[in-house]
C-alpha cells in the first residue's frame, strides 16, 4: 500500500507490528480489522451505538459513523490445511462480514486477502513438526472450484447503494507451497495448465488475483471520498 501512496502514519497497526488491530462497529456486532487506513482528513468521535443489533444499551464505539466511513480496511485470511474443512461457513462469515459493516457505513471500501494451498498439510504430520504435503485429487479441485466461485460472487462491489455483502475488491493468492520457489497461479489459464481445476469448470480468477489489488480499492476510494486523504 505503501507503494501506491498511502501514507504509512495512517495504518493500523503500524508497519512492522502484528498487534494493534482496530475493531470496527458495524451495523450487528463489533468486528476486529486486519489492516486499518485511518482519513488524515476527519477526526474520530465517539459515538453511542446501542439501537441494534447485539450492542448493550449504552454502548459506545470510539470513532463515529463519519470517521469509520472513511476508513479503508482490508481483511487477511488462508486455509492451509484442508480446503473442504468448514468451508461453508467459511463463506457464510465472509459474506457476512462486509455486510455487517456497509449496512452501517455504506461507502466503506473493504478488501479481503484469502491465502490457499493447492497442496494441503497433513494436518497429522504437521501434529508431530513435520511438513508433508498431501497428493492432489479430484475432490481437491473440486473445492478449489468452490473457492474461485464464491470469492467471485463476493468480489468488485462498484457503488455503495447495494451489493451490501460484496467487497471492493477480493484476492484469492492460489499457491503451491510444495514447490522451490513457491508456485502462484495468477490466472485461470495457469490453473488449467496443470489439471487444478475440474474438467470444463467455468471458474474464472479474472479480477481476483493479487495483481491491481491495492490500486482498484485505492481507485474505489478516491472516487468516492476524493484524492488525498490516504496520502
Amino acid at each position: 500500500m505503501v507503494h501506491e501512496g498511502v501514507n504509512p502514519n495512517l495504518l493500523q497497526p503500524p508497519i512492522g507490528q502484528s498487534r494493534g488491530e482496530k475493531t470496527l462497529a458495524g451495523f450487528l456486532k463489533f468486528k476486529k480489522q486486519d489492516i486499518c487506513i485511518f482519513p488524515n482528513n476527519k477526526t474520530p468521535r465517539v459515538e453511542r451505538i446501542d439501537f441494534n443489533g447485539l450492542y448493550n444499551t449504552g454502548t459506545t464505539e470510539p470513532y463515529g459513523e463519519l470517521f469509520s466511513e472513511h476508513i479503508l480496511s482490508v481483511n487477511v485470511r488462508s486455509q492451509l490445511s484442508s480446503l473442504s474443512n468448514n468451508i461453508d461457513t467459511m463463506f457464510e462469515r465472509t459474506y457476512a462480514e462486509p455486510l455487517n459493516l456497509h449496512r452501517r457505513v455504506p461507502k466503506m471500501v473493504l478488501g479481503e486477502l484469502y491465502l490457499i494451498s493447492v497442496r494441503e498439510l497433513s494436518s497429522s504430520q504437521l501434529a508431530l513438526n513435520n511438513v508433508v504435503y498431501k497428493p492432489f485429487t479430484n475432490s481437491t479441485a473440486n473445492y478449489l472450484e468452490k473457492y474461485i466461485k464464491g470469492f467471485a460472487a463476493l468480489n468488485m462491489r462498484a457503488s455503495q447503494r447495494d451489493d451490501d455483502f460484496k467487497y471492493e475488491r477480493v484476492a484469492l493468492i492460489i499457491a503451491d507451497f510444495s514447490q522451490n520457489p513457491v508456485k502462484v497461479y495468477n490466472t485461470t489459464q495457469d490453473l488449467i495448465n496443470e489439471n487444478l481445476l475440474p474438467a470444463n469448470s467455468i471458474a474464472s480468477m479474472d479480477n481476483l488475483n493479487y495483481d491491481g489489488f491495492v490500486r482498484t480499492l485505492l481507485d474505489v476510494y478516491d472516487k468516492r471520498f476524493g484524492t488525498g486523504i490516504l496520502s
